[in-house]
């Protein structure tokens, strides 16, 4: 397990907490609840189960789980900021050894193998290679629309170098002050957006949810300042702190009004909402991922999200969420539920069925290839950061150290 420790008085920015800070499997567990609601919002979809009644819309709203997982790669990315400062090459090798092989299976399988990606152009094909399709007309295929918000995940973790280049050296409040700037311009996205044109979707660019990616960003920095409170010898307010974050309950209840809130605001189904409706869309969805991913950043403890089974789907999240897709598509036919109709009896089979065929593929995919490939770009690079320092022991240093949940996607 890696360790937190103190802030240096000497040669280190204000409000800097340094060293690897621990893995928190918390975390890893609220991944798969994230997972399991975004496979609930899209069953609801295709059954026809998402509109008109009160818990259709909730059902909805689930994809407010989709801001949860922009709020966890936020925080989790920030957080490493702190141990792994300057080495934004291997930063960026890493990523991509974590996300594009996985992505690339799946791609090319699909678009292959399942019916449900139809002819896409070459256009589309390429942009969604390349993990571009939002920026391009009509760049979503069938079985692939959900990777959208992985479009919108690869452009944060771009940034995320030039954010903190910009502000990774000052002192915690200053950072905190850029951060929240930026949650408040990302809110006005809706109103300068204008309408689609061209084929192109405004509703699905990154700065639209660039508020739940601060959340996370946020999380990071009330942690650090846990910490160096805990450290310093001033722990009272940290402790206090805890406390509230602990009372998950009431997190969760919370959770749950902005959910029904939310659910009873704007269109139903996939009619366009208006910038006004679109705002208070994404700040609900802001709101909820803080309701949950918050409490559990600054208080990790929970028998639930840390038992086996829910740290076992937090490490296949990933998959479960690039698999899940393609796979619903095959759910109909097997079943012999109608695409967009059926009741809830339909719904709670085809949720089942899919989850029951999503999770073990993903476990397949985590272990034949997210693994083995991030574990292979990680030896890679360390290996040329070892002759370029004449050092062995780099290798292994480096190697073990992409085995943090840091390393982990939304």
């Amino acid at each position: 397990m890696s360790t937190t420790t103190p802030p240096q008085k000497t040669g280190q920015p204000t409000g800097r907490t340094t060293g690897r800070r621990p893995f928190l499997p918390a975390l890893e567990g609220l991944r798969a609840v994230a997972a399991l609601g975004i496979i609930v919002t899209h069953t609801a979809f295709q059954t026809g189960n998402d509109t008109g009644a009160v818990v259709n819309r909730i059902m909805a709203r689930t994809d407010f789980f989709v801001p949860v997982f922009f709020a966890l790669s936020g925080f989790l990315l920030w957080r490493r900021h702190f141990a792994d400062r300057g080495d934004w090459r291997g930063y960026y090798v890493r990523r991509f050894g974590r996300i594009m092989p996985a992505y690339l299976v799946v791609v090319v399988v699909v678009l292959v193998l399942f019916p449900v990606a139809g002819d896409p152009g070459p256009l589309q094909v390429t942009a969604t290679l390349l993990l571009l399709q939002n920026y391009v007309p009509d760049g979503l295929v069938g079985g692939l629309t959900h990777l959208w918000s992985l479009c919108v995940e690869m452009f944060f973790y771009l940034v995320m170098p030039l954010l903190a280049l910009a502000v990774g050296r000052r002192s915690r409040r200053t950072r905190v002050v850029v951060i929240v700037g930026v949650a408040v311009l990302a809110a006005l996205w809706p109103f300068l957006a204008g309408p689609r044109t061209g084929g192109i979707n405004p509703h699905i660019m990154p700065w639209a949810f660039s508020g739940s990616f601060c959340v996370g960003l946020l999380a990071a920095e009330a942690e650090g300042r846990m910490l160096d409170a805990g450290g310093g010898g001033s722990s009272r307010s940290a402790e206090s702190v805890r406390r509230w974050a602990g009372r998950r309950w009431l997190w969760a209840g919370l959770a749950a009004v902005i959910l029904v809130a939310a659910s009873f605001d704007g269109p139903e189904g996939l009619t366009a909402a208006s910038p006004a409706e679109f705002f208070r869309r994404t700040t609900c969805g802001v709101l909820f991922a803080a309701a949950l991913v918050v409490p559990v950043a600054l208080q990790p403890r929970s028998r639930f999200l840390e038992s086996p089974v829910m740290q076992a789907l937090g490490r296949w999240s990933y998959s479960v969420f690039l698999w899940h897709m393609a796979l619903l598509s095959l759910v109909f036919p097997l079943t012999g539920v109608g695409l967009f109709s059926g009741g809830y009896l339909a719904l709670l089979v085809v949720t089942v069925v899919t989850v029951a065929l999503t999770v073990p593929v993903a476990a397949l995919s985590y272990s034949l290839v997210e693994e083995p490939a991030r574990r292979a770009v990680s030896r890679w690079w360390s290996s040329r950061r070892a002759d370029g320092n004449g050092s062995t022991t780099a290798v292994r240093q480096a190697t073990n150290s992409s085995c943090t949940v840091s390393d982990a996607p939304a």
